[in-house]
């Protein structure tokens, strides 16, 4: 396979990573990326098939798993029931009882909710003046419709979101000691609240998604207090974070594209066009030979779901953002076993907040050169100013 040097904290990728996807996919199904070291499944096809390829995984081989620093100990605490970093036979019992809480029902109940929060949080905006809609409605109403289904009270929002995002800046490219040190505070914070929280919801249930996943049984199973206590913060930092950067590189795009057409073929264009997560790990589980490359047991493989989404076998003129797009299942939710339980939440918010805007704001307009945090693999916008007049 072909070899390509990128540094992913280089500010021209950061604004742009599709031109380096692009090249990637011209060269086969994988290439080597130097900076990770790894293989990269860059076109649609061979990430859509590693996705669901069982000889694939998440979880690190035993005889390979690192050593934790005792600095990181609070946070691989909590990384060690995290669902998305197992495989079966424990993902299938912890994603089975999850999802014994998590319906669809509880999900689409949430409707009236999301509504209502987006009309509050656009009666906030200036008139006139410029403001950053990132911090003024794409950050706070996912974070406070988690809050709310975990059953957290809303003045708890603000600081489950900075844990949240002190955990999360593990996963980028520009994570330092400084980085590893607030999210081991924030894991150990995180947890000591939550573990009280799940205490007094054993004696004091209630109608919110923390007592239903105490009540959850599969098989006579229920889930332990910590993997309750990961369980809460993964759909948290998962749900909260993918969402506030697709509402951004949402509104972002729709300003730019000049479209005001926005039904569920528009969301999902969005979902397809400019995603949150451009990089999901798998390990090989075994030799494995696939598109002239063999993989040996522990190696593992970067699937990149933005250049994915960006294939154009799988989407005529891909790199154009096209609201009436017919709908092809694109990979931003992943797939496989680890296909996001969070996918109709998001959704939901996105299919609701979205079209209130336009309604609320039809003049609303880029007051500023939009740009992107230096966060990869995640992909969502520092700021983004905007006026509504």
């Amino acid at each position: 396979m072909q070899r390509f040097s990128q540094s992913p904290t280089d500010p021209n990728f950061v604004q742009n990573p599709y031109p380096f996807y692009d090249r990637l996919r011209t060269s086969g199904d994988l290439a080597w990326w130097d900076e990770y070291a790894m293989p990269c499944a860059a076109s649609h096809h061979a990430v859509h098939t590693i996705l669901r390829d069982r000889r694939f995984g998440r979880e690190v081989p035993p005889e390979l798993a690192p050593t934790i620093p005792d600095h990181l100990a609070p946070f691989y605490a909590v990384e060690a029931h995290s669902m998305l970093e197992l495989e079966p036979p424990r993902h299938t019992r912890l994603r089975g009882l999850v999802l014994r809480a998590f319906t669809s029902r509880r999900i689409k109940a949430l409707e009236p909710e999301i509504t209502a929060l987006t009309h509050e949080k656009i009666d906030t905006f200036p008139s006139g003046a410029p403001f950053d809609i990132l911090t003024t409605f794409c950050q706070p109403i996912p974070v406070i419709v988690i809050a709310r289904l975990l059953g957290v009270p809303d003045d708890m929002a603000p600081q489950l979101l900075r844990w949240s995002n002190a955990m999360v800046a593990m996963y980028q490219a520009s994570r330092t000691r400084a980085t590893e040190d607030a999210a081991a505070q924030a894991a150990a914070e995180f947890s000591d609240f939550l573990r009280s929280y799940i205490d007094t919801r054993r004696h004091d249930p209630r109608d919110d998604l923390i007592t239903h996943l105490i009540a959850a049984e599969e098989a006579g199973e229920k889930l332990s207090t910590d993997e309750l206590i990961t369980t809460c913060i993964l759909l948290l930092n998962a749900g909260h974070e993918a969402t506030v950067h697709t509402l951004g590189n949402g509104i972002k795009t729709l300003l730019e594209a000049g479209t005001d057409r926005i039904d569920d073929k528009t969301v999902e264009e969005i979902l397809r066009y400019d995603p949150p997560l451009h990089m999901f790990t798998r390990y090989a589980y075994e030799g494995i030979t696939l598109y002239e490359h063999t993989f040996q047991r522990g190696d593992q493989v970067a699937l990149l779901l933005a250049s994915a989404n960006r294939d154009p076998v799988q989407w005529p003129d891909a790199q154009r953002f096209d609201p009436t797009r017919p709908v092809t299942q694109n990979t931003s939710f992943g797939g496989g076993l680890h296909f996001c339980v969070g996918a109709p939440l998001a959704r939901l918010e996105l299919q609701i907040a979205l079209p209130i805007l336009w309604d609320r704001c039809p003049n609303l307009r880029i007051a500023e050169p939009s740009i992107y945090a230096n966060t990869y693999h995640f992909h969502g916008l520092e700021r983004l100013m905007v006026q509504t007049s």
